[in-house]
C-alpha cells in the first residue's frame, strides 16, 4: 500500500509531466491499487469494484430504463431540418460510431469541441437554433451517438498546439476549490476505491467512457458536464457553465487518461 501511495502523491505532484507519462502514471498507479481489475473495466466505474453491485447493475442493463430516452434520440438525429438536411451531414460517418473521437483539438478554431458543442454547430450550420447543454434533447441525442460507439475505445489526441488547453484540464482537476478545500483528485485519485457513506469513489480512469448517463437518483439522463457541475456544488465551489472552457478542458484531460477503454455509453449510474 506504502508503494501505490507514493505512485499517487507521485502523479499528482507532477503537473509539468507530458501527457504519456501523466497517462502512464496513473495507470501503474490503479493496478498497484486495484491488481484484480482489468483495464477496461474502468470503463464500469465503480461497478468494477463491488461484485454486489455489479450484479445488480447488469441487471438493471438488462431492461434499461433509458430505453424510450434512445429511441427519442434517434428519432431527433434522424428528423431532417427545415433545409432537409439532418445530423448526418455534419459528422464523419454520418455521426455513426464516432462518438469515441470527441472531445478533439480542433487546429483551425485552436479549441476543444466536444460532441454537444459540435450538436450546436451543426444546428448553427442549418440555420436551427442551439440546444441547451443542458435540455434533455441534447442528451438524448448524445445518448443516441453514445450508443451507436458502444464497443469503440476512446480515442483523444494531444497535438502540441494543445497541450496548453490539456495542462488547464489537468491544473483543473488538482486544484483545490471551494469551501471544502476539495479537488477533483481529492475522491478520485487519494481516495478512490474508498468508501464516502455508503458510496465508493469511483478512479479518475474511465470517467469519459459512459455518458450521458441516467442517475436513479434523478430519473432522468444527465450529462458528463452537469456531473462536473453539481461536483462542485457539492464542495460548494464556483460552478462552471456546462461546456464553458474549464469543463472542456477538463473533458480533454480524463478522455485523454481514457485513451483505449471502450465507450459504454448511455449508462446507468446512482
Amino acid at each position: 500500500m506504502k508503494s501505490c501511495f507514493l505512485a499517487l502523491l507521485f502523479f499528482a505532484s507532477t503537473l509539468s509531466a507530458m501527457p504519456l507519462e501523466d497517462s502512464q502514471s496513473i495507470r501503474h498507479a490503479y493496478q498497484q491499487l486495484f491488481p484484480s481489475v482489468p483495464l477496461n473495466n474502468y470503463a464500469d466505474g465503480v461497478y468494477a469494484f463491488d461484485a454486489d453491485a455489479n450484479s445488480a447493475w447488469q441487471a438493471i442493463n438488462e431492461f434499461p430504463p433509458y430505453e424510450f430516452d434512445l429511441e427519442q434520440g434517434k428519432i431527433l438525429f434522424n428528423t431532417p431540418f427545415n433545409n432537409q438536411k439532418s445530423y448526418a451531414d455534419c459528422f464523419a460517418n454520418q455521426g455513426i460510431a464516432i462518438a469515441q473521437n470527441y472531445p478533439y483539438w480542433d487546429e483551425k478554431s485552436q479549441e476543444i469541441i466536444s460532441l454537444p458543442l459540435a450538436i450546436n454547430q451543426c444546428r448553427s450550420a442549418n440555420d436551427q437554433p442551439h440546444l441547451s447543454y443542458q435540455a434533455a434533447e441534447m442528451n438524448f441525442l448524445t445518448a443516441y451517438m453514445a450508443y451507436t460507439s458502444r464497443g469503440q475505445k476512446v480515442n483523444t489526441r494531444i497535438p502540441a498546439s494543445a497541450l496548453a488547453a490539456y495542462e488547464a484540464g489537468k491544473n483543473y482537476f488538482y486544484q483545490r476549490r471551494g469551501q471544502l478545500n476539495f479537488s477533483c483528485a481529492s475522491c478520485h485519485v487519494d481516495n478512490a476505491g474508498k468508501y464516502i457513506r455508503s458510496e465508493i469513489l469511483s478512479p479518475a480512469l474511465g470517467h469519459t467512457t459512459h455518458w450521458p448517463a441516467y442517475r436513479l437518483k434523478t430519473q432522468k439522463l444527465g450529462s458528463l458536464h452537469t456531473r462536473f457541475m453539481v461536483c462542485n456544488k457539492l464542495i460548494r465551489a464556483d460552478i462552471d457553465a456546462a461546456q464553458s472552457p474549464a469543463l472542456r478542458q477538463l473533458e480533454f484531460f480524463l478522455s485523454y487518461l481514457a485513451n483505449g477503454l471502450p465507450l459504454n455509453g448511455p449508462s446507468i449510474r446512482k
